[in-house]
């Protein structure tokens, strides 16, 4: 068994110079849909804490033509087990088809989230929504002392 401890300890080393020579890790994204819109979601905080403002960014293109949606409205609502929802109009970002919304969730614990879009101010157009997708909230951040 010993003759294959220097092989076994060359491939371990080998392994963690990969590992350390990877790139910085992809911020998590959350991919969307409605029948004319596909979504890419990001949050600057992941997973996000209760009672601090969270930031989310959403890319929206048109799933036809793929390109970014400028000029359209949106929001971003969540709610919990205890039925508390918070939610946040769609601010646009600067890159064409982006758009911010930031919500503060009040509690901890699961949530669930949703988008509402459409490519124009025209009320009378329908707002599409997502499926709606799980979040797990943390506690706050403990206070600095």
């Amino acid at each position: 068994m010993t003759r294959y401890r220097p092989a076994f300890v060359a491939a371990a080393f080998a392994a963690l110079a990969l590992v350390g020579c990877a790139s910085e890790p992809k911020p998590h994204r959350i991919r969307l849909a409605t029948d004319d819109f596909a979504f890419e979601v990001t949050a600057d905080v992941m997973p996000p804490r209760s009672v601090e403002l969270t930031t989310y960014t959403i890319r929206v293109k048109d799933r036809e033509t793929k390109e970014p949606v400028v000029g359209g409205e949106g929001r971003l609502f969540a709610t919990n087990g205890s039925r508390i929802t918070v939610w946040d109009g769609f601010a646009p970002s600067t890159e064409p088809g982006s758009y911010t919304a930031r919500v503060r969730f009040l509690t901890a614990g699961q949530w669930q989230l949703g988008i509402q879009f459409r490519a124009s101010h025209d009320t009378t157009v329908a707002l599409q929504r997502t499926h709606d997708w799980g979040q797990l909230v943390r506690n706050e951040s403990p206070p600095e002392l």
